[in-house]
C-alpha cells in the first residue's frame, strides 16, 4: 500500500487508485478528495494604526487569521478579559469585529485577538497596548472668597487626574494673579492630579472682583475654569440719628420716632439702639437703601425717658462699630400714690389723720383732697427727690368721722398743671356706727289685696350683724305666724295680705354699737266693689234726674267713676260728677229717650272695674197709637162675626183705659163685649172683642181713653163693613239700577180682608201697561226687573183684597223713574232669548224654573225667621228684639181687627212709641212721616203667595193663571198689537242676583204687634170656592 505525506497544499486535491487485468476490458479506477488539517496563520488587528486615542471616542476593531482547516476560531481579550468569541468566515479566513466606548480607564489596557483551530498546537494572538487621552472630570475652587479688607485671601483651585496633566491659573477680573504654588502628583487611571496654592492680600476696591482658577492643556486643547465672587468686608463710614430736639421736653404718654442711619460699609452695618447702655428690643424691622440702612424707635414715652441716654450703634463683620447718642427730656405727673394712717378702729365722732405719699412727678405735683363731691387742701411738706429725676411730695388730712362716710372714699390727688393730668388713690373708711335708717326708707307702703306685701327695711350698721324686732298694734310679730315671713335683709313678708293687715309697723334694730327704731304704715288697696245708692230712680218727664252709685274702694281716684247708657239707640248722657266715693249722673230736662237702664263703673285702676246697673224710669202721660191701621176696623155684619178693636198706649206709670161706644161708657157687663188689657213695659194694650157683630148695633165710632197720674189721650176707632182697600200713600222711589227700580209705599186699610199689592208701569215705546203683583203679598216695597237701561218708566200702585181694588196711591198720581246706563260687560249676566214665537215656550220654561226656586227659598227663609222671632215668654213672640202682645191678633179674612200689617215710621230714639197723628174719619189716609228716620222702618211680612211674573195682559192668551177677582176688580186692558209681545220676549231675562231680591232685610215690625200673620208666612192659599166666600160676597150687604 503506498504511503502519502499531506501537505496543507493538498488539501482537497484528487486522490486516485487505478485496476487493471486481462478481463478487463478497461482499467477500473476510484478517486477521492483529500481533507488535510492544518493551523490556521496570526491573526492581524486593523483599526488601531494610532497608539493614542481620546476618551469618548469609539474604536472599531477588526482581527482576521486567514488559512486553516478547519478556519480560526478567533477571541478577543482586554487586560485578558474576554471581549468577544464571535467570528465570520469569509473566503478562507476568519474575521471578528469589536467596538470599544473608550474612557479614562481603559488608558495603558492591552487588547489582544487569538486564532486556533483543531490541529493549533497552540493559540496565536496579536496584542496592542492603548494609550487614552483624558481631561480632568472635575476642576474644584474651594477656600472662602470673603474677607476684612487688608487680610490675606488663601483659595485652591483643583484639577482631577487627567492624561497629561493640565496647567492652573489665576485671574482677578482681568488680572493674572502669580502669587501661587502648583502640586502635581499621579492620579486615577494613570492620569496626573494638578493642585494651585493662591495667596492674595484684599482691598475695598476688589470687592465685587470676580475670582476665576482655570485649567487648561495647551496640547489637547483643554480647558475649564471655576469662578467666585471676592467679598471684601469693610466698615461704616457715618451713623446719624433724627430725633426731638435735647432740653425741649416732652410729655409723658407721648409718642416720638427715633431715626437711626447708616451709610457706607460691606455688608451694610447693622444698626441697634440702647438705652441706658441696654439693648432696647423693640425697635422696628431695620429698613435699607444704597449703601445704607435705617432703623426707627417708636417710643410711648414715660417716666423712665426722661434724662435716659439713647444711643445707636452700627456695625457689620468688619467688626468695628460707629455710635450716635441723644437724651429726652420728659415730663410725667406722679408715679405713685400711698394713703396711710395710724388709726386702727374709725368710729363715728372720732377725728381721722390721714397721710398722702406722692411719688416721683417732673414737674412738681399739687396734692390735694377729696370727699365725695367735697375737695379739701392737706398741710404739705417740702418735696424731696425722687426717681428718674423727679421730685416727691408729702400731704396729710384730718377728718371728723360720721356714720355718712361709712364704706366712702378719701381720695388724694396728684395733679401736674404742665401736663394737666392727675393721679389718685383712695382710702375707705369703716367707721363702726349703731344702726341708721336711710333716708330713702319708705314711711308709706301701698300694696294689693290679696298679694303679698313686701315691707322693706332700709337700715345701714357697722358692724352689719343687726338684730330688727317687728312690731304691730303693740304686740311683737311672731315668727310662727304663717302669714308673716322676715327675710335675710330684715324685711317684713306679709302672705295674702288682706285689708286687715294695714296699719302702723314699729321695728327696732341693735348691733353692738347702738338701737335705733322706726315706724312704716301699710297701705292696702283693693279694687272698688259699687252699689247703687237707689235703684230704681224714678223721674217725671222734663225734670232732673240724679242717678249715684257709691264705691268701696282704696284708693278713691279722681275720675274713677264712668257712665254708660245700655240702651239700644245712642242718647244724650247727662253730667258726670264725683264726691268722694260717690259717682254721680245728673240729667238735666229727661225725656223719654233717657228711660232705659244705665251702668255705673268704677274703676281705680285695681284689678278689674266694678259695675252696677241701675235703672231711670221717665213718667209720662199716655200716648195712643195712631193711624190707619188703628183707627178703622173692618168685620161683617152678619151677627156670627166677632171684631177686635186695639187701643194701645206707652205710658208711665201705669195706664188704665175706659172705653166708649158712641160717646157712652161700654157696660162690659154686656156678654157681646170683652175687655182685655196687657202690659208689656211702658205698652199697655187693650183690646175690645166684640162678639155677633151685627151691622145695625156695632157699626160705631168705639172711643178709647188712656189715663195715668200724668195725663190722658184717646183714640176713635171704627167698625165698618168688609170693603175693597183704601189705596197706599207715599208711594216713592228707593234705588234704581240699569235694569231694575225698587218702590216702596205706605199701605192704606185693608178693608177688613187681606190685601196685596200690583205694580203698574209703562214706558214711552209700549203700547199698554204691564203688570206685577207684588211678593211677598204683604210687603210694602218691590223690586221691578228686567227693564231697559236709560229708558223712562211710569209707575203706580194699587192694593187688592178679596173684594176689589183701590185707586192708585196718592190720588192716581205717576212716578217717572229713568233706568242708568249699562254696566261693564261681565257684572251683570244675561241671557239672550231670540225673537222667534218658537221659542216662547223656552222662555216662559225658564223664566218658571227661576221662580220655583225663587219661591222656595222665601218660603224656607221667611219661616226659619218666623221661628226664631217667636222665642220669648210664654204667651207672647219676639219681633226684632221686642215682645209681642201675647192675646194681639192681625187682621184677616177670619178675625177682624184695627191691629194690621203696615209699614208706619216710628219715634227711633226711644224705639217705644209710634207718633201717628191723624183723624179718626173713615177715609182718612193720613199717615207722620220723619224724613230724618226713613231708613228705620218696620215691615211685617204678609201670608205668603207665590210672585206672578211681570207679563203684559196679552199673555192671558198663553194660559197663565190669573188671580179671581170679582165683578168689581180691575178690568185689564184688551192689548191687540202684537209688537209689544215680541218687546217682551226679546227682552233679556233678569239676573238670578234681581229675580231673587226679596229685600228681606228691610223687613221690621212695630214692637208689640200680634204676629198672626207673620206667623202664617207661606201659607199659600188656594182660590176661594163661592161658597168660601164672606157673606158679604155671596148675597146682599147689610
Amino acid at each position: 500500500m503506498p504511503k502519502v505525506t499531506a501537505l496543507s497544499s493538498d488539501n482537497g486535491r484528487q486522490l486516485a487508485c487505478h485496476a487493471n487485468n486481462r478481463a478487463l476490458f478497461r482499467h477500473v479506477e476510484t478517486t477521492m478528495a483529500m481533507n488535510v488539517y492544518f493551523p490556521p496563520q496570526r491573526p492581524v488587528i486593523l483599526g488601531l494604526e494610532r497608539e493614542d486615542v481620546k476618551a469618548g471616542r469609539t474604536l472599531v476593531l477588526e482581527c482576521v487569521s486567514h488559512g486553516g482547516n478547519p478556519l480560526a476560531s478567533l477571541r478577543w481579550t482586554k487586560n485578558k478579559e474576554v471581549l468577544s468569541t464571535t467570528a465570520d468566515v469569509v473566503e478562507q479566513k476568519s474575521r471578528s469585529v469589536i467596538r470599544l466606548k473608550i474612557t479614562p480607564a481603559d488608558n495603558q489596557a492591552v487588547v489582544s485577538c487569538e486564532s486556533d483551530n483543531l490541529v493549533s498546537p497552540s493559540p496565536l494572538s496579536v496584542s496592542h497596548t492603548i494609550n487614552v487621552l483624558f481631561e480632568p472630570a472635575e476642576v474644584t475652587l474651594w477656600g472662602s472668597s470673603t474677607a476684612v479688607e487688608g487680610q490675606d485671601l488663601n483659595l485652591f483651585c483643583y484639577a482631577s487626574s487627567s492624561n497629561p496633566p493640565v496647567f492652573i491659573r489665576w485671574w482677578l477680573g482681568y488680572k493674572e494673579l502669580n502669587t501661587t504654588v502648583v502640586t502635581v502628583e499621579e492620579g486615577d487611571n494613570g492620569g496626573m492630579i494638578t493642585t494651585s496654592n493662591m495667596t492674595h492680600t484684599v482691598s475695598r476696591e476688589e470687592d465685587g472682583l470676580k475670582l476665576t482658577c482655570e485649567a487648561f492643556n495647551k496640547g489637547t486643547q483643554f480647558s475649564k475654569t471655576q469662578s467666585t465672587t471676592l467679598n471684601v468686608y469693610y466698615p461704616p463710614q457715618k451713623v446719624w440719628l433724627e430725633t426731638p430736639p435735647q432740653g425741649v421736653p416732652l410729655r409723658s404718654g407721648t409718642t416720638v420716632r427715633l431715626m437711626c442711619f447708616s451709610t457706607g460699609g460691606n455688608p451694610t452695618g447693622t444698626l441697634t439702639w440702647f438705652k441706658n447702655g441696654k439693648v432696647v428690643t423693640n425697635a422696628l424691622k431695620q429698613m435699607s437703601f444704597n449703601r445704607g440702612g435705617a432703623r426707627e424707635l417708636l417710643l410711648v414715652l414715660t417716666a423712665s425717658d426722661n434724662m435716659a441716654a439713647y444711643r445707636c450703634d452700627s456695625t457689620n463683620k468688619a467688626m468695628q462699630t460707629i455710635s450716635a447718642h441723644t437724651q429726652l427730656m420728659v415730663h410725667f405727673r406722679a408715679l405713685s400714690m400711698k394713703i396711710s394712717s395710724r388709726q386702727e378702729e374709725l368710729r363715728r365722732g372720732q377725728m381721722l389723720t390721714l397721710e398722702c405719699q406722692a411719688g416721683s412727678s417732673n414737674p412738681k405735683a399739687n396734692v390735694s383732697w377729696s370727699l365725695g363731691g367735697l375737695r379739701f387742701q392737706g398741710a404739705e411738706q417740702p418735696p424731696q427727690s425722687a426717681q428718674f429725676g423727679g421730685v416727691s411730695v408729702h400731704s396729710t388730712l384730718s377728718l371728723n368721722l360720721s356714720s355718712q362716710l361709712h364704706n366712702q372714699r378719701v381720695i388724694c390727688q396728684s395733679y401736674s398743671r404742665v401736663l394737666e393730668e392727675a393721679t389718685n388713690t383712695f382710702f375707705k373708711l369703716n367707721v363702726l356706727y349703731p344702726p341708721e335708717f336711710s333716708p330713702e326708707q319708705p314711711v308709706q307702703i301701698q300694696v294689693l289685696e290679696d298679694n303679698m306685701a313686701t315691707i322693706p327695711l332700709l337700715v345701714s350698721a357697722n358692724p352689719e350683724g343687726v338684730c330688727c324686732e317687728w312690731w304691730y298694734r303693740g304686740k311683737p310679730v311672731k315668727e310662727g305666724n304663717l302669714q308673716y315671713h322676715k327675710s335675710d335683709e330684715n324685711s317684713l313678708e306679709i302672705k295674702n295680705v288682706t285689708r286687715k293687715n294695714a296699719g302702723v309697723y314699729r321695728v327696732m334694730c341693735s348691733n353692738d354699737e347702738g338701737v335705733n327704731e322706726i315706724s312704716i304704715k301699710l297701705d292696702v288697696q283693693y279694687a272698688p266693689s259699687v252699689k247703687a245708692e237707689k235703684d230704681p230712680v224714678v223721674v217725671n218727664l222734663g225734670k232732673t234726674a240724679d242717678l249715684i252709685c257709691v264705691a268701696d274702694a282704696n284708693p278713691i281716684i279722681s275720675g274713677m267713676f264712668s257712665w254708660k247708657w245700655l240702651g239700644e239707640e245712642e242718647t244724650e248722657m247727662g253730667e258726670e260728677t264725683q264726691e268722694d266715693e260717690s259717682g254721680l249722673l245728673t240729667i238735666h230736662n229727661v225725656t223719654r229717650a233717657h228711660a232705659g237702664l244705665y251702668q255705673c263703673t268704677a274703676n281705680n285702676d285695681i284689678a278689674s272695674p266694678a259695675t252696677v246697673d241701675m235703672q231711670l224710669v221717665v213718667q209720662f202721660k199716655p200716648e195712643l197709637l195712631k193711624g190707619a191701621q188703628w183707627t178703622k176696623v173692618a168685620s161683617r155684619g152678619d151677627g156670627s162675626s166677632t171684631a177686635e178693636l186695639v187701643c194701645r198706649a206707652e205710658g208711665i206709670p201705669r195706664v188704665d183705659f175706659s172705653w166708649e161706644k158712641n160717646g157712652l161708657l161700654m157696660d162690659f157687663a154686656n156678654p157681646r163685649y170683652e175687655e182685655r188689657t196687657v202690659k208689656d213695659g211702658s205698652f199697655h194694650t187693650s183690646t175690645v172683642r166684640v162678639l155677633n157683630v151685627s151691622a145695625s148695633l156695632d157699626y160705631a165710632i168705639f172711643s178709647c181713653t188712656a189715663r195715668n197720674s200724668r195725663g190722658e189721650d184717646t183714640l176713635d176707632i171704627q167698625l165698618v163693613s168688609t170693603n175693597h182697600p183704601d189705596p197706599p200713600s207715599m208711594f216713592r222711589q228707593l234705588d234704581v239700577s240699569h235694569d231694575s227700580v225698587t218702590l216702596e209705599w205706605i199701605p192704606g186699610f185693608n178693608g177688613g180682608l187681606r190685601q196685596r199689592f200690583r205694580v203698574r208701569y209703562r214706558w214711552d215705546r209700549s203700547t199698554s201697561f204691564l203688570y206685577m203683583d207684588v211678593f211677598p203679598p204683604g210687603a210694602a216695597f218691590f223690586t221691578v226687573t228686567g227693564l231697559q237701561p236709560i229708558t223712562t218708566y211710569n209707575f203706580s200702585v194699587n192694593a187688592l183684597n178679596a173684594m176689589g181694588e183701590s185707586g192708585y196711591a196718592d190720588n192716581n198720581a205717576v212716578l217717572t223713574v229713568t233706568t242708568k246706563g249699562r254696566p261693564d260687560l261681565g257684572e251683570v249676566p244675561t241671557v239672550d232669548v231670540p225673537e222667534s214665537p218658537d221659542r216662547l215656550p223656552v222662555y216662559l220654561t225658564v223664566v218658571g224654573v227661576l221662580l220655583l226656586f225663587y219661591s222656595l227659598s222665601i218660603f224656607f227663609g221667611v219661616r226659619w225667621k218666623i221661628r226664631r222671632g217667636q222665642t220669648g215668654a210664654s204667651g207672647g213672640s219676639m219681633l226684632d228684639g221686642k215682645k209681642s202682645e201675647p192675646g194681639g191678633s192681625s187682621q184677616s179674612t177670619e178675625g177682624n181687627s184695627n191691629e194690621y200689617e203696615s209699614k208706619e215710621k216710628i219715634n227711633v230714639a226711644a224705639q217705644r212709641t209710634l207718633l201717628i197723628d191723624s183723624g179718626s174719619e173713615t177715609d182718612s189716609h193720613v199717615y207722620e212721616s220723619y224724613a230724618a228716620e226713613s231708613s228705620h222702618h218696620y215691615y211685617p211680612t204678609g201670608d205668603y203667595i207665590p210672585p206672578l211674573s211681570p207679563l203684559a195682559e196679552e199673555m192671558r192668551r198663553l194660559g197663565v193663571t190669573q188671580l179671581p177677582v170679582d165683578s168689581q176688580s180691575h178690568l185689564y186692558e184688551d192689548v191687540r198689537d202684537g209688537d209689544l209681545y215680541q218687546d217682551i220676549l226679546s227682552s233679556p231675562l233678569p239676573s238670578s242676583s234681581y229675580l231673587f231680591d226679596q229685600r228681606l232685610h228691610h223687613e221690621r215690625r212695630l214692637p208689640g204687634y200680634p204676629q198672626q200673620a207673620a206667623g202664617r208666612v207661606g201659607d199659600v192659599r188656594p182660590p176661594r170656592r163661592e161658597s168660601d166666600l164672606p157673606f158679604e160676597l155671596r148675597g146682599e150687604l147689610v
